[in-house]
């Protein structure tokens, strides 16, 4: 939104915002540049940016049997086949599109009342010399980042691990980590919804794997109560 926003309709302009203002930024820049390209024509999208890609664009994506002129007539016939749908008019190389009013759509909130308190870097392991981490923090919620790693890019092999979590001293809560990217669970722990004030969790890895760690990296704290300005606090 900021490119498109500051690149005042200018393609170049707008791709460089867009990139600029991310980290790993691939597809911030591509959706302002689709959305550019939707509203002026492909032919009007600068010979800069289209040259790169002609050499490859007949090249199969890796792993697949589908290149990127495919994609092109895939995703044209999917669009004109919504727009047909929704009521749109076909006169030639004219496409007429009914006005439709925009709709609001009605918000939604996960877990209501959970303000983001503090943000602390744990930076640990939970591997073979070290099966245990315990933390106390002060609030109504918390998450945990990280995940499985690895502990040589060598190891071929993928493994499921496991760690129980205990809140308080109740249940203990066993948790399963893979280390398959594609089957991978995105924060190592949270929990919600507790009684504001303070709170004791261990963590304790079962079955530990000499080639694998879970690391812990940061914790996040919820409250109540809003706080102005949370990223500011130390």
């Amino acid at each position: 939104m900021i490119g498109l926003l500051y690149g005042e309709g200018d393609f170049s302009k707008t791709m460089e915002i867009s990139t600029r203002c991310g980290q790993d930024s691939d597809c911030n820049p591509a959706s302002a540049g689709g959305i550019l390209g939707t509203m002026f024509g492909y032919s009007n999208i600068p010979e800069y940016w289209k040259k790169p890609v002609y050499p490859v664009a007949d090249m199969d994506f890796k792993y697949t049997a589908m290149s990127l002129n495919d994609v092109y007539s895939i995703g044209t016939k999917h669009a004109l086949k919504v727009l047909e749908l929704n009521g749109a008019k076909f006169e030639g190389e004219t496409i007429n599109i009914p006005f439709q009013e925009i709709i609001p759509v009605q918000l939604e909130i996960g877990f209501e009342g959970h303000y983001p308190k503090i943000r602390n870097r744990l930076g640990k392991n939970l591997d073979t010399n070290n099966q245990e981490i315990s933390f106390s923090f002060d609030g109504i919620g918390f998450a945990l980042t990280g995940g499985v790693h690895k502990v040589s890019e060598n190891i071929a092999t993928e493994e499921v691990l496991e760690f129980e979590m205990v809140i308080d001293g109740g249940k203990k809560e066993l948790i399963k980590m893979p280390s398959n990217f594609a089957l991978r669970r995105h924060e190592v722990a949270w929990k919600y919804q507790l009684a504001e004030g303070e709170h004791d969790v261990q963590l304790k890895l079962l079955h530990p794997n000499p080639n694998f760690k879970i690391r812990i990296d940061d914790l996040l704290v919820y409250s109540s109560t809003k706080i102005t300005n949370a990223w500011k606090s130390e």
